[in-house]
């Protein structure tokens, strides 16, 4: 005799998030709703830039000079094929602005996960071990922490620059910008993962993993890292804003990434000189784009902190 009960699905991945309390509090507030989607566009046209682009703006053979400085299309003199207009040199200011946003991402989450990579584990050091070694780091963090983050990137990257000469590091100046970021921002991840360490070492599953005979490394890194992960992934996701714009001002500065690979920065900077001439599309519309990018992410970062958080619930 064969059952006919109806047999029930499990739910997948996807729908027990969408069903959990973050997933209520993410679909509850609309202004993160429209973040998240406004963020998920962003990194989806920086992913698929060769594809989504509608022209491509390193190739020199399909741009020309007699195009350059045309306005957006709905203005008078615009193009049909330039729907933001065209820059100094000819590249549509859309293109432009795709490719620089996947440069200004790239940077952005690399410089983060360096920067956790080492906060995480020098505040795991500094809180589970304490004494001269806790003393130690947390003085070198108070002490970064008087200078201002762009000053400290200005200061990594320019050291950079003095030991490997300019051609060198032109070469690499993609990874010189994520050093010179990851080292200036690795303070906010040590004292944070510090603090969460200081409370959960003194707790029952600490000591008896001690009891054990498990090492210090085993300790921190099986047991204490999960409990300290919440707290990052707020730190992480408002860094991310941070560390986009802070590559956007290195490269404003001109000691960014080269203007053959330009981010959303070098692309304002290149517009800067045009602003006050009227060809105002060629700053206004990148530095748009990165300040919607930034906006975005750091209402991420918001929400994220407050859906974290039990006392908010």
């Amino acid at each position: 005799m064969s059952d006919t009960s109806p047999s029930t699905k499990a739910p997948g991945l996807f729908q027990r998030i969408w069903q959990s309390d973050m997933g209520y509090s993410f679909r509850s507030s609309k202004i993160t709703v429209v973040a998240g989607i406004i963020s998920a566009l962003f990194v989806l046209a920086a992913l698929f830039a060769p594809w989504v682009a509608p022209h491509d703006p390193y190739d020199l053979a399909s741009i020309s000079i007699m195009d350059a400085f045309l306005p957006p299309a709905w203005m008078e003199g615009g193009d049909a094929r330039f729907l933001l207009g065209t820059d100094n040199i000819g590249r549509d200011v859309l293109s432009t602005i795709i490719h620089g946003s996947r440069i200004s991402l790239g940077v952005g989450l690399a410089s983060v996960f360096f920067a956790a990579s080492i906060g995480i584990t020098l505040g795991l050091i500094s809180g589970y071990v304490g004494g001269r070694t806790d003393a130690f780091i947390m003085r070198v963090a108070e002490i970064q922490l008087s200078f201002p983050d762009i000053l400290i990137a200005l200061l990594i990257d320019g050291t950079i620059r003095s030991i490997l000469g300019p051609g060198a590091h032109g070469n690499i100046s993609f990874f010189v910008v994520i050093a010179a970021i990851s080292l200036a921002y690795w303070v906010q991840f040590a004292r944070t993962v510090r603090s969460t360490t200081m409370v959960e070492k003194n707790k029952e599953y600490i000591q008896a993993a001690r009891v054990t005979g498990k090492g210090s490394l085993y300790i921190m890194f099986r047991h204490l890292l999960p409990n300290v992960m919440g707290p990052v992934l707020v730190i992480a996701t408002i860094m991310l804003a941070l560390a986009i714009v802070t590559e956007a001002t290195l490269s404003f500065l001109g000691v960014g990434v080269p203007p053959t690979q330009p981010s959303l920065g070098t692309l304002i900077r290149i517009g800067n000189d045009f602003l006050f001439s009227g060809e105002w599309w060629i700053t206004i519309f990148p530095g748009g784009a990165l300040a919607i990018m930034g906006l975005s992410v750091n209402l991420l970062g918001d929400w994220l902190r407050d859906a974290l958080n039990p006392k908010l619930r």
